[in-house]
């Protein structure tokens, strides 16, 4: 009964109305910096790639700096079905400027909208909805980040760094060996978070809310006692938008994931490669196999060979199955003949284009700051040139 969920009728006309207005609100709020600086759901050029690259680097950083860092994964229980409308239309009108008949238009919107219950042919009465915003449509995640604005004000009085995609908020601590400090500011944010969710109809879900540790192996057992006093239990690793991350930063467990994944659905392409065109047998590979491999792949930027290499052989073995090449024979001329670039090379190729997008401005602000253009101490050739500063790490 927990995992049930209502199904909106929504009718095609209501979808076009829907995303004309999408359009218009979206620029209204891009255009009055009303959006939360570090929210990637459901905007332009954000993405749960962008969000994991922000927070990644900041961890590794931080690792990399000697320092330890704590990632708390807060999970919401139906986020999206508990958005109270009285609440929401308040945010509308305090939070995003928006007044008169416009304001009345998502009155209209959200209000008056009825459910039931259907089982086999029984009909139960219907009744008014109060609360949440209707499944499958397209402004619903636009007013859910409306919704949730002031929890970013929150998390920043706390001085905490945080970042969110929709509902899925995670926040994350710097600290230095023996410093209490960050942690029981974390403990006094959360406290906070979950008092502020109560009192707007939202439910933080404790047993699925994961912690992890990130750090030399040495530190990380003090850490876990520190959080252990504000009673959060740590974890070695957690699925974090799609991702499984783990302590030791060396997402091993995220790579068989992946490499288990795609070797079955591999194989079930390959039993049905003699009855479709080469070009059907192409779209497969490309929405079964690379689709995995691909997804957030700027994270696997510095990783060992021996793991880049698992998911080469994956896309080796993808290159056989459309080329019908044998094992015996070399896969290079294959890889060549498909126009497919290595993985270590679409790693640096998605990093590349998540560079340039930042400086072009068609990405996160979060990405553009992290980058800094190259000011040499004294005047060279390669002064306005347009080259990046390389920050300084240890590992």
């Amino acid at each position: 009964m927990n995992n049930y969920r209502p199904i909106s009728n929504l009718p095609f006309l209501s979808k076009i109305i829907e995303k004309a207005v999408s359009q218009q609100l979206s620029y209204f709020l891009k255009q009055n910096n009303c959006y939360d600086a570090f929210q990637s759901g459901f905007r332009q050029n954000h993405s749960t790639e962008t969000a994991l690259t922000k927070v990644f680097n900041d961890i590794c950083l931080n690792t990399d700096s000697g320092k330890m860092s704590v990632l708390v994964l807060l999970d919401l229980s139906a986020a999206f079905d508990t958005v109270d409308h009285n609440i929401l239309l308040k945010r509308l009108e305090n939070w995003t400027g928006l007044s008169g008949t416009v304001l009345n238009w998502f009155k209209t919107y959200v209000e008056n909208r009825k459910y039931f219950v259907s089982i086999g042919n029984f009909t139960s009465e219907q009744t008014s909805i109060t609360c949440g915003v209707p499944q499958g449509s397209i402004l619903g995640p636009l007013l859910f980040n409306i919704y949730m604005l002031p929890l970013a004000q929150i998390i920043n009085n706390n001085k905490i760094n945080y970042h969110s995609y929709a509902d899925d908020t995670q926040i994350y601590i710097t600290m230095s060996p023996g410093d209490q400090g960050p942690v029981q500011a974390l403990g006094k944010c959360i406290e906070e978070i979950n008092d502020w969710l109560c009192h707007n109809f939202l439910q933080l879900n404790k047993n699925k809310t994961e912690v992890i540790v990130f750090g030399a192996k040495e530190k990380r057992l003090q850490v876990t006692r520190e959080l252990q006093s504000i009673h959060l239990k740590t974890t070695n690793q957690a699925r974090n938008l799609g991702v499984v991350m783990d302590a030791d930063l060396n997402l091993e467990k995220h790579i068989k994931t992946i490499t288990k994944s795609a070797y079955y659905h591999l194989k079930n392409i390959s039993r049905i490669k003699d009855l479709m065109s080469q070009q059907d047998l192409e779209k497969l590979v490309h929405a079964f196999i690379f689709s995995r491999l691909d997804y957030c792949n700027s994270i696997f930027t510095g990783l060992p060979k021996k793991s880049v290499r698992q998911l080469q052989l994956i896309q080796n073995s993808a290159a056989r199955v459309l080329t019908k090449t044998k094992k015996v024979d070399h896969i290079s001329p294959a890889l060549r003949s498909l126009h497919w670039l290595p993985v270590r090379q679409r790693i640096d190729f998605k990093v590349l284009m998540l560079v340039y997008k930042a400086l072009n401005g068609l990405g996160p602000k979060y990405i553009s700051d992290l980058l800094t253009q190259y000011e040499p101490s004294r005047s060279l050739r390669s002064s306005g040139s347009g080259l990046l500063s390389v920050p300084r790490v240890r590992t």
